[in-house]
């Protein structure tokens, strides 16, 4: 994994000069088999299968608090808006953290994301078209 071409990725996703698969796509070219966004230390890890690990600041000023409770119904419409309509990566974080999510771990082998909130709650994302049948 090439430490400087991950933060530099981090970078891209948080300023939004890079279209998400885009980058996604570099990720795991790089080896990267998972990432977790900590929005309670404003950080990404990134992981790879031979367990490196490289961390990058999340560097957005003035994101709301996390909310105490979950709200599966607004990370939903949240998720749907960045997954149909482009939404920002900033602007995703901002109704993440509103809707109560703690943090996320991106499992880009397994096609899928999962939400964590301060109280243990979990929602599972897949990414569009990944979902098994039996899921």
């Amino acid at each position: 994994m090439n430490a400087d071409e991950v933060a530099a990725l981090a970078r891209a996703t948080v300023d939004g000069s890079m279209p998400f698969p885009e980058i996604v796509r570099k990720l795991m070219a790089n080896g990267v088999e998972c990432y977790h966004v900590d929005f309670a230390t404003r950080s990404f890890t990134f992981y790879s299968a031979a367990g490196a690990a490289v961390t990058a600041p999340l560097s957005f000023e003035d994101l709301p608090s996390i909310a105490q409770d979950f709200d599966t119904a607004g990370l939903k419409a949240a998720i749907l808006d960045s997954q149909q309509h482009g939404q920002k990566f900033r602007a995703f974080c901002e109704r993440a953290v509103r809707a109560g999510v703690q943090g996320c771990f991106a499992f880009l082998r397994g096609q899928r994301v999962t939400y964590l909130g301060r109280q243990g709650d979990q929602h599972v994302e897949w990414f569009p078209g990944a979902k098994p049948a039996d899921a």
